[in-house]
């Protein structure tokens, strides 16, 4: 599969791209860092992050796209989500409010700081990160969905830009 932009060869069209840590972790000194793991991060023992996924349905097949993501919690919520972390029935949790805290440079408006609901998911499962329903093109992706070639649009963006 060529990619329609600069025509170079695809060998797989991923469906899921995420970030490694939350936007601010680079933006700190490194002693001001104090835990990031695969889905939590805490910085300076006073920012509380924790990863999720912002699902995307593709209009045109059965897929999802996916944007795992960092999100911002109050302090209150980060230590319950990761008391859950392993208790079954955690999925019954009310969501938590949070800031979405990846900037995902593809969009043409800033992704930092969009207000989101984070909804735990079962055991092993990461959470669902829900936008809320504004007029960001991020937040419309989610709600109206995309084609499958906003998604080769999307792979060109993250692999050539």
């Amino acid at each position: 599969m060529n990619c329609p932009h600069c025509d170079n060869e695809l060998s797989e069209l991923p469906l899921c791209y995420g970030a490694e840590a939350p936007h601010y972790f680079n933006l700190v000194p490194e002693e001001q860092r104090t835990e990031l793991t695969g889905d939590f991060c805490v910085i300076d023992e006073q920012h509380f992050f924790i990863r999720g996924h912002i699902e995307i349905p593709i209009v045109d097949s059965n897929e999802k796209f996916i944007w795992s993501v960092w999100v911002s919690l109050s302090e209150e919520n980060f230590f319950r989500a990761n008391e859950l972390l392993l208790v079954e029935g955690r999925e019954e949790e009310e969501p938590y409010f949070g800031w979405l805290s990846t900037e995902l440079s593809m969009y043409p408006i800033s992704t930092l700081s969009l207000k989101t609901m984070v909804h735990t998911q079962e055991v092993g499962v990461v959470p669902l990160i829900e936008l809320e329903q504004t007029d960001h093109p991020l937040a419309v992706e989610q709600r109206d969905g995309i084609t499958m070639e906003r998604v080769k649009e999307l792979a060109h963006l993250v692999y050539h830009v």
